[in-house]
């Protein structure tokens, strides 16, 4: 019999949630640790809203309809200020506390100094936590640390599993239903066909987590992907190893089977080098046929000098035929990039825009230079005193919290979305035909770069403002001008004016030329009168701030659905028109567009 028999499960979501949807949990690595104890538990659960707020709430109900002796709390490091909360309900309900995951497992002495946990499994956690399970605390549980009268125990490190297809497959079941979907059948879906990675980069915590490379046999693979297909409804399937492409012949055994098996109403997307995609050339059509259909490729910086700070073992050489490669497949590219690395200045990061237009990207993440515990770059921010803040809550790539030689926390904010608005492709909005078309589509365009900086929850309204004018401001001051091909012609030009409270203006001005539409950005007086649609950056700032992160996950998550399975959309629609959060937001955001509307 085993020692804890009634267990619940909690992933602690993110304390910040970015805007993205593919990055919503799954819990796939607690849905690991049920299945590795299915067999010996006698009740196993776990919340409903494991994604948002409601998760505390919903985790105090589950603890007082239902008895547990044991809950295994995971976190990341944006999650562990969410994990400590949960722990301490789970503490006053007598509930033993074991946390895991990268966070506790970078830092245990700091998880069991919050005094809420009383163990933590360190590193992969299947064979402790079911050994845990099993016997209990026990100092012949390798893997294990807790805190005896005031003295940490380490009961020693845990071997890597060998054969990862001896891990059962994760439980999805346990999983509460989410946004209106069972959970075995969520839309977007998350699987694992490797642990650990062969590669150091200094900024990742993978190699303290998973160590070296280990890769599932294809049939496991296989047999995992057969369970979660659905030939009616097409799934966006995660394939989230730290890098899917490092054995070519295990990956088109894999394609193979899917295909033999008919398992291909997918849409993928997964990550990996750009020497890899090279080394993959020759089956890159097979990728394509089970549904590959986008590839992120960790490009990091221009800087060669960088890369090799960074022990990034790539060349430009090698990014610019891997993006040329999956073009030519119909498999579209994300290029990752890290603003904020302690030699690059504020010049080095204006390279970085066209750097990626350069590689003909459609789609790019700039993120902030993020030391997460475990990893190299955290030991060397720490000790050069160059961490701003110790706030896990921000630790989420999107929110500044580190210096550099030439940039203080702001402006690296303020870089990092001027990288977002110089990339950015503006020619949706060049298409439109009328003044309003043209402003409807710059406010949607607007609105995501205001929802990103709005992530940064140590920013005021005013600082936010500040940034995103200066991010602007910055792009302007180079001087763009986008060209479009536009057979149909404009009466006139056509202006938008984004103004901040101090009333300065940048004017967004599209003209016709002959059979070319031409934007120009530029920044003018305050004080001159204008012609066109004046943006309120404030309105439109106050506007996105009243809806919440987790409303507009919800509506995210059901566009995706409605964008590629034509069958659900006319239930989905009816979802959305029947959201009371989503209406009250399109409402708000009405009313934002009536006052841009007025012209200045």
């Amino acid at each position: 019999m085993a020692y804890y028999r009634n267990i619940c499960f909690v992933e602690a979501p993110q304390s910040i949630v970015t805007p993205f949807p593919r990055f919503i949990s799954d819990c796939i690595g607690v849905c690991y640790l049920a299945g590795a104890v299915e067999d010996i538990a006698d009740c196993m659960a776990m919340p409903e809203n494991y994604y948002n707020e409601g998760i505390f709430e919903s985790f105090e109900r589950l603890l007082q309809e239902r008895p547990f002796d044991l809950a295994a709390i995971s976190s990341m490091t944006g999650g562990f200020n969410n994990a400590v909360k949960l722990a301490r309900i789970a503490r006053k309900y007598g509930v033993t506390v074991v946390m895991g995951g990268f966070h506790p497992t970078a830092m245990p002495e700091e998880a069991l100094d919050h005094g809420f946990a009383d163990l933590v499994v360190i590193g992969e956690g299947e064979a402790t936590f079911r050994e845990l399970v099993e016997k209990g605390p026990s100092r012949d549980v390798k893997g294990l640390c807790w805190k005896e009268n005031g003295t940490f125990v380490h009961t020693g490190i845990r071997e890597l599993i060998r054969d990862v297809d001896s891990i059962r497959f994760p439980l999805r079941s346990i999983r509460p239903e989410r946004f209106g979907e069972k959970s075995h059948d969520y839309t977007i879906e998350t699987i694992y066909t490797s642990r650990g990675c062969p590669w150091k980069c200094s900024f990742c915590a993978n190699d303290r987590m998973h160590k070296q490379w280990r890769g599932r046999s294809a049939e496991n693979v296989v047999g995992e992907i057969a369970l979660i297909h659905d030939p009616k409804k097409k799934k966006l399937l995660k394939i989230w190893d730290a890098n899917f492409l490092t054995n070519i012949k295990r990956v088109e055994r894999i394609c193979d089977l899917m295909i033999e098996q008919g398992l291909t109403n997918f849409r993928i997307v997964t990550e990996t080098r750009a020497r890899d995609v090279i080394r993959s050339e020759r089956i890159l059509d097979k990728l394509h046929k089970v549904g590959l259909r986008k590839v992120g490729l960790g490009i990091e910086s221009p800087n060669p000098e960088t890369l090799e700070l960074m022990n990034k073992q790539n060349t430009l050489d090698d990014i610019s035929r891997a993006v040329e490669l999956l073009g030519k497949h119909d498999i579209g590219v994300e290029g990752y990039f890290i603003v904020g690395h302690h030699s690059e200045t504020e010049a080095d990061t204006m390279v970085y825009p066209g750097f990626a237009r350069a590689l003909s990207l459609r789609n790019a993440l700039f993120m902030a230079m993020t030391p997460y515990p475990g990893t190299n770059i955290f030991e060397e921010y720490r000790s050069q005193d160059n961490i701003t803040s110790f706030n896990w809550d921000l630790y989420n790539n999107f929110c500044p919290v580190v210096k550099t030689e030439g940039m203080s926390n702001a402006r690296l904010m303020t870089m990092m979305l001027y990288c977002y608005v110089a990339f950015f492709n503006y020619r949706t909005m060049m298409q439109e035909e009328s003044e309003r078309g043209i402003l409807r589509i710059f406010l949607r365009d607007f609105c995501q770069f205001v929802f990103l900086t709005l992530v940064n929850r140590s920013l005021t309204t005013q600082e936010i403002e500040s940034t995103i004018y200066e991010a602007y401001e910055r792009f302007a001051s180079t001087e763009p001008r986008i060209d479009y091909p536009s057979g149909r012609r404009l009466k006139e030009p056509v202006s938008v004016f984004l103004e901040e409270s101090g009333g300065r203006r940048i004017e967004f001005r599209i003209t016709q030329e002959a059979d070319r539409r031409a934007l120009t950005i530029r920044e003018v007086s305050g004080s001159a009168p204008v012609s066109g649609m004046v943006v309120s950056i404030n309105a439109v700032v106050e506007a996105t701030a009243s809806v919440s992160a987790e409303v507009v996950m919800r509506f995210l998550y059901r566009k995706e659905l409605m964008r590629y399975n034509r069958s659900a959309t006319a239930s989905q629609y009816l979802a959305l028109a029947g959201d009371p959060d989503i209406r009250r937001a399109a409402i708000a955001f009405y009313r934002m567009y009536r006052t841009c509307s007025r012209k200045g």
